[in-house]
Parts: C-alpha cells; sequence; structure tokens
C-alpha cells in the first residue's frame, strides 16, 4: 500500500500530511524536517491506532492475521 504525503510552504517552513490517514499531520522548518516529522506522526498514529483495537477486542476470541493491500 502506498499513501500521498501533501508539503506546503508556509511563512514558518512546511506542513505536513498524509491525505489517508486522519490525523497523520505535522510541521518542520524544512521539506526535509516535515519528511522525518511526518514519518514520526504516521508511526505514531499506526501505534495509537493498534493499541486501542487491543483494548476493544480483549477477552474477546478473535483472528488475527497479516493483512496486504494490493494497489
Amino acid at each position: 500500500m502506498q499513501f500521498t504525503a501533501v508539503y506546503q510552504k508556509v511563512a514558518e517552513g512546511y506542513i505536513a500530511f498524509i491525505e489517508e490517514l486522519p490525523g497523520a499531520n505535522t510541521q518542520g522548518k524544512t521539506l526535509v524536517e516535515a519528511r522525518v516529522n511526518l514519518a514520526e506522526a504516521v508511526e505514531m498514529i499506526m501505534e495509537a491506532n493498534r493499541c486501542l483495537a487491543e483494548e476493544r477486542i480483549k477477552g474477546m476470541d478473535i483472528i488475527r492475521e497479516p493483512f496486504l493491500l494490493a494497489a
């Protein structure tokens, strides 16, 4: 799966977000810094979502398996 990163130049540097992943947004003084920060934001969103899901399914009879979305 591939995501789309969007970067916008502003007076303070760059703002950035992932179109397909609500909540994954950040900023940086340079484009490089914005890219690094965006990668960290995506990791944090994915981890937070994983933790929330684990809490919701705690104690339930579930099946877990890898999921790959091919484009």
